[in-house]
């Protein structure tokens, strides 16, 4: 709103200082520091609320040390996230730009579907909360519109990486040339350069591969039809696991704040270097116009995730509920996709990936034994993983540090990728 706001001004009347606006970086900075201070300045007000409605979090007793303590704490706070991003995007970000667009369709279909959760829990009784089967169809609905938005809109489209012949290059490798010029040449001749044509595709990004883009059109012979089925069919898995998956590592207190805050800052990060043909060209990565506009959504949720956890830390002052949870996994699915980086996703969000399986093969060790010996075993003494450590005696603060330093661990290896291939 503010960039289009100034950009009038600047056009129309030359406001000094109103350029400021057109800076991404400018933009981002300041979209940080509005999460922030919502969220801190907000947030109290938003938690007195919430204890006053009686909006308390109901405690299933799991035999876990000081669970009970925490029977009756706000929950629900996502709320308290989503205007922390939301706000800042509207304020700084580009309203005409299709990944911002997204993004936010993104964040409120999944803050929906996570309010009707609690919702339900809270007001309803129900501990359960919504039925599995709506969440999945609410996961599907938005699988279906990320996939057909980056399939056929016309304003998500890559530049691809063309050779510059030889006789093109600024420095000519001449006979007489120093070494360092020869070397020079050298250089700029096997720079990667982006062509002007931009393309639809379906391509995608590999990691710790030299030549790291992939097409999924190739897995269904080029029909762009099917490429397309195939391509919401993905978007449907990402956004359902990562999503899924978030959710199950919000167990205690600060853990997805915590383990959150480096994958978002590495998304963050990604979609600047994407976005921009320089650095893109340099890191030898796939180049995406428009993309870096998302640096501005990244910088507002990394900020409303610090702020959060200004309240969210040990003892928590405020549960994010599914409402938080669900949404934050939503979001960094969608992103990923944004700038095709989902199948680095698996390594960047390896904490939510274990969480999952951590669940997935305890439910299904203790059904193939119950089935095989009559008496169903367990592998773990409690799951998601995060109570296992619970169970075995550390303390839930200690816990929460551990995961959030793997998880920053995680995101610089990611990082890495940019140059290990």
């Amino acid at each position: 709103m503010l960039y289009h706001l100034f950009d009038f001004l600047s056009t129309k009347f030359d406001l000094p200082g109103s350029g400021m606006m057109h800076h991404l970086s400018f933009r981002s900075v300041m979209a940080v520091i509005a999460a922030l201070l919502i969220v801190i300045f907000f947030g109290k007000s938003i938690i007195k609320t919430l204890q006053r409605r009686q909006i308390g979090e109901s405690i299933r007793d799991l035999g876990l040390q000081g669970q009970l303590e925490k029977k009756g704490t706000p929950t629900m706070g996502g709320i308290i996230i989503i205007l922390a991003i939301v706000i800042p995007v509207l304020l700084f970000a580009r309203l005409d730009n299709i990944y911002t667009i997204l993004m936010l369709v993104a964040t409120l279909w999944c803050g929906v579907i996570g309010f009707l959760d609690d919702y339900i829990k809270v007001f309803r009784h129900n501990k359960d909360g919504l039925q599995g089967r709506f969440k999945i169809v609410g996961q599907v609905g938005l699988g279906l519109i990320v996939g057909t938005v980056m399939c056929f809109s016309e304003d998500i489209v890559i530049r691809e990486r063309v050779t510059i012949p030889a006789e093109q290059n600024s420095i000519e490798l001449q006979a007489d040339n120093t070494p360092q010029e020869q070397a020079a040449g050298e250089e700029l001749k096997l720079t990667p350069q982006f062509g002007e044509k931009q393309m639809k595709t379906t391509k995608t990004t590999i990691p710790f591969v030299k030549d790291n883009e992939f097409d999924y059109s190739w897995m269904v012979g080029g029909n762009t039809t099917l490429a397309w089925v195939l391509y919401v069919l993905i978007a449907i898995f990402i956004i359902t696991a990562v999503s899924n998956g978030a959710n199950l590592t919000d167990g205690l207190d600060g853990l997805l704040t915590g383990v959150s805050i480096p994958i978002v800052g590495v998304l963050a990060v990604l979609a600047y270097l994407s976005g921009n043909i320089e650095y893109a060209g340099y890191l030898n990565i796939m180049y995406i116009p428009d993309s870096g506009e998302l640096m501005v959504f990244g910088t507002a949720m990394l900020g409303a995730l610090i702020g959060f956890l200004w309240y969210n830390s040990f003892p928590a002052q405020i549960f994010m509920g599914d409402t938080g949870s669900l949404t934050i996994g939503g979001i960094i699915a969608v992103f990923a996709l944004c700038i095709r980086k989902e199948l680095l996703l698996p390594l960047l969000c390896g904490v939510f990936l274990v969480e999952a399986l951590s669940v997935m093969i305890q439910v299904g060790y203790f059904k193939y034994t119950k089935r095989k010996y009559g008496e169903g075993r367990r592998l773990l003494k409690m799951s998601p993983l995060h109570h296992h450590y619970q169970k075995l005696g550390l303390f839930e603060t200690k816990i929460m540090m551990r995961f959030m330093i793997v998880s920053i661990i995680l995101a610089a290896i990611t990082l890495g990728t940019l140059k290990i291939r």
